[in-house]
């Protein structure tokens, strides 16, 4: 291999090389880009709203705000959020101006790498260039848009979801680059076994370009066989313990959650540790916490709702490293909480049957009469008030005909929802059955 091959290689990685710039070039996200994808039409139109691109690293966000620029035709500006302030986005604003003028109807798209990670401010200064459509926005973020985001930047924004690569997309990636590289086509490669190498892309179509390079420029000879051996052997000094974004994610977050739902703090603790350690977003584990507090003990002690909120809060405010306590006392608290799932089964349910039964009539006793007319035809009329009555309750219906003595939460065996239990077969024996 010559000097200059070797400096290339070094100096634009593979994945950069390959980068695709037409939607014919683009791999994947079907749902998307495909023919009958959802941006599709509106890039080959030129008719390009402000977008939010959120997906997983490496599954071609910014490739495919290039691609969207170059097809419609637009002046293209980039940013990332790491090294970009409010001064920057002020000049390209400024810029913008200057190029939209009586002789183009194309305003300039705005490219925003990582826009989780500008502030509050720095997205407040984009509001008033978006509105007017003096740019197009087009941001890109690893992060939930509706917690990362601004409410109002959001509101004028279309969130489009991509999605880890799948295997196909993984292969189709490797095919191109084996046939299309200049420099790995000068070479002899055959993929006898593809899974290590798949596994350790984690879905991440940057990542699996450039541990393929890796590989290749390590293994000595122009006839190269990759095999599963050759990929571990290679890549081992070079993979982190946690990757944030790659299948090791999921799998520790997993026994992360049934750690704490199987009520051992032992386990749960040693997982927390594991992301921490990792470099995990305090924000995203303790969002977790919410969801767990809520689906997997529930009524069985509600209080477990308000010290995972109280954690969130806490760990939003403070950060790493001390946030870490915050973690651990929560999660030791919520695994040895009582558990109940009855909340979560109960909701499942009541949305299946809506999904089956569809829109049934509401009891004209239920129903709202802010109007004469509406009282006039029984809006209301036989509605009973509970606290009419002794107790505070009297028996009525308030489902759909259809659906009467639908049973939807059935309270699990434990110290509070047995006190439920007791109060809903004082009231609804006969037609509930509890």
């Amino acid at each position: 291999m010559s000097v200059i091959c070797i400096f290339t290689i070094m100096n634009k990685p593979l994945a950069e090389r390959l980068r695709p710039t037409t939607l014919a070039d683009y791999i994947s996200q079907e749902h998307l880009v495909g023919e009958k994808g959802s941006l599709t039409h509106q890039i080959k139109q030129g008719i390009i709203p402000s977008l939010i691109l959120w997906g997983p690293p490496g599954t071609g966000k910014t490739t495919l705000a290039n691609i969207i620029a170059k097809e419609s035709e637009r002046p293209f500006y980039s940013l990332s959020a790491i090294n970009s302030g409010v001064k920057d986005i002020r000049e390209v604003i400024e810029s913008a101006k200057k190029n939209t003028g009586l002789f183009t109807t194309k305003n300039p798209i705005l490219f925003i790498d990582e826009i989780h990670r500008f502030s509050k401010s720095q997205q407040d200064s984009l509001l008033n260039a978006v509105e007017k459509g003096i740019i197009t926005l087009i941001g890109a973020t690893t992060e939930n848009p509706s917690f990362e985001v601004i409410p109002a930047l959001l509101s004028r924004c279309q969130v489009y979801v991509l999605n880890h690569f799948t295997k196909d997309d993984l292969l189709a990636l490797l095919d191109n680059a084996i046939k299309n590289d200049s420099i790995l086509a000068s070479k002899n490669i055959t993929i006898t076994e593809n899974e290590a190498l798949l596994r350790v892309s984690g879905g991440d179509g940057r990542k699996l370009l450039n541990t393929f390079e890796l590989i290749v420029n390590n293994t000595e000879g122009d006839d190269i066989e990759i095999t599963n051996k050759l990929v571990l052997n290679t890549v081992q000094q070079n993979t982190v313990l946690y990757d944030k974004t790659g299948e090791q994610h999921y799998d520790i977050v997993s026994a992360f959650i049934k750690s704490i739902r199987g009520s051992d703090p032992n386990g749960a603790v040693y997982w927390l540790a594991r992301m921490i350690e990792g470099g995990e977003d305090p924000k995203f584990i303790a969002r977790r916490l919410l969801i767990l507090a809520s689906e997997d003990i529930g009524n069985a002690n509600p209080t477990a709702l308000i010290m995972a909120n109280n954690c969130f809060q806490a760990v939003t405010t403070i950060g790493f490293p001390e946030s870490r306590i915050i973690l651990s006392q929560c999660v030791i608290y919520l695994a040895t909480s009582a558990k109940s799932n009855a909340s979560y089964m109960a909701i499942n349910k009541a949305q299946q049957t809506v999904k089956q039964t569809g829109n049934l009539t509401i009891p004209l006793a239920l129903r709202n009469a802010p109007t004469k007319l509406m009282k006039e035809l029984g809006y209301g009329e036989q509605y009973k008030y509970s606290h009419d009555y002794a107790n505070n309750f009297v028996p009525q219906e308030f489902l759909p005909k259809e659906l009467s003595g639908t049973v939807f939460f059935k309270p699990n065996n434990n110290a509070r929802e047995n006190t439920q239990r007791e109060f809903l077969k004082n009231r609804w024996k006969e037609k509930y059955g509890y």
